[in-house]
């Protein structure tokens, strides 16, 4: 069973009961000097402790998916797997293993969709980086098997990891469901973390004498996925999602680079790229680039471009509600600009889970196949 199973948290949370109860129940036999008696004591206590303890990071982990496996947990190295190229020509990506999404039919990938588990290339960037490629149940259809479709990366927050995406915030299950309801158009979904240089937070920046994570993301990623999959090259076919960190990337990313993307979505992001040790230093002291990874000081200093941009907050429990305001207040024509506030709702999965159904029929209301 792994990690995130249910059956391993239900088997966790019924072996602390259990042990609890004998502990109340063999207490009073164990109530004598005796060593046995106090190493009985010891021993149930222990690992009655260590039962409630596995049960509630089991809880903790199903919510926020720290760890994906149990070898993520412990450290050990995972192999990528056997090579298995699906694309139409191999360029900068390979496919390294197939999966079911959970979605209804999800056996047949014409019914339920396929994710396919890549190793992705930048050209220009010459970083690496794995990710996931939800491709919908219309890519497998004889009716559009000669038809593109729109596509949109998806990042996470940092840390975090892509299977985040998949099984926390179930961006596959929402947008087969949302497309089955026709709320929005077949889409493929490119689901990423926003880290691809070890453990640092590159804050999707190009830093001089290091990663070039802007470069990446904005063209290296789009490039390779149109040359291996039936997505177009026009922004108008692009869209970019995020929550967090890969919220700040998103719409920084669509703010800088009209001419891949179309639309971008900001989910609980904030506007400035951070500056602490997980990030080191980003510009070098150049004034210019740090200034343009400020959001609210490019809206108000770069030509306007005719980009939609969707960003979200709530009025408790977000620290970003001021700032979201002063962005939309900045957006100008011919930019546009819609917003999700939310009453409550922290810096969560449980906030976005209630903003991805509206975030994909919103983006994908402004892209197209062609």
């Amino acid at each position: 069973m792994g990690l995130t199973s249910n059956k391993v948290l239900a088997l966790a949370a019924f072996l602390a009961v259990v042990l609890f109860a004998v502990t109340i129940w063999l207490w009073p036999r164990l109530a004598r000097r005796s060593w046995k008696a106090v190493t009985g004591r010891i021993g149930l206590l222990l690992a009655t402790q260590l039962a409630i303890f596995a049960s509630v990071g089991l809880a903790a982990n199903n919510s926020f998916l720290f760890y994906g496996s149990w070898a993520d947990l412990f450290g050990q190295e995972q192999d990528l797997g056997t090579v298995v190229d699906h694309s139409a020509g191999g360029k900068n990506i390979k496919v390294v293993g197939v999966q079911k999404p959970d979605t209804p039919g999800a056996g047949k990938p014409q019914l339920g969709g396929e994710i396919q588990k890549i190793v992705l290339g930048g050209e220009k960037s010459k970083i690496t980086s794995p990710a996931y490629v939800y491709l919908p149940p219309e890519y497998f259809q004889k009716a559009y098997e000669h038809k593109t479709f729109p596509a949109s990366i998806v990042l996470t927050g940092y840390p975090g990891t892509a299977e985040n995406l998949l099984k926390g915030l179930r961006y596959p299950k929402t947008a087969w469901a949302q497309a089955k309801q026709k709320k929005m158009q077949p889409m493929i979904l490119v689901m990423m973390r926003p880290t691809v240089a070890g453990q640092r937070d590159t804050e999707c920046v190009d830093i001089p004498g290091g990663p070039q994570t802007e470069t990446f993301f904005a063209k290296d990623v789009p490039d390779a996925i149109s040359a291996n999959y039936r997505v177009g090259t026009k922004p108008a076919n692009w869209g970019f999602i995020g929550n967090s960190t890969g919220g700040y990337c998103a719409l920084k990313i669509g703010m800088h680079h009209p001419e891949r993307f179309a639309a971008s979505a900001g989910l609980s992001a904030y506007y400035d790229a951070a500056d602490d040790p997980t990030t080191g230093d980003l510009f070098h002291g150049d004034k210019h680039e740090r200034n343009r990874a400020n959001l609210l000081w490019s809206l108000d200093h770069i030509k306007p471009a005719p980009s939609s941009f969707l960003v979200t907050s709530s009025l408790s429990g977000e620290e970003n509600y001021k700032p979201t305001q002063s962005f939309i207040k900045k957006v100008k024509a011919p930019g546009r600009v819609s917003s999700i506030t939310l009453d409550s709702g922290g810096h969560n999965f449980n906030t976005w889970r209630r903003e991805i159904p509206p975030t994909l029929e919103w983006i994908s209301g402004r892209l197209s196949a062609n």
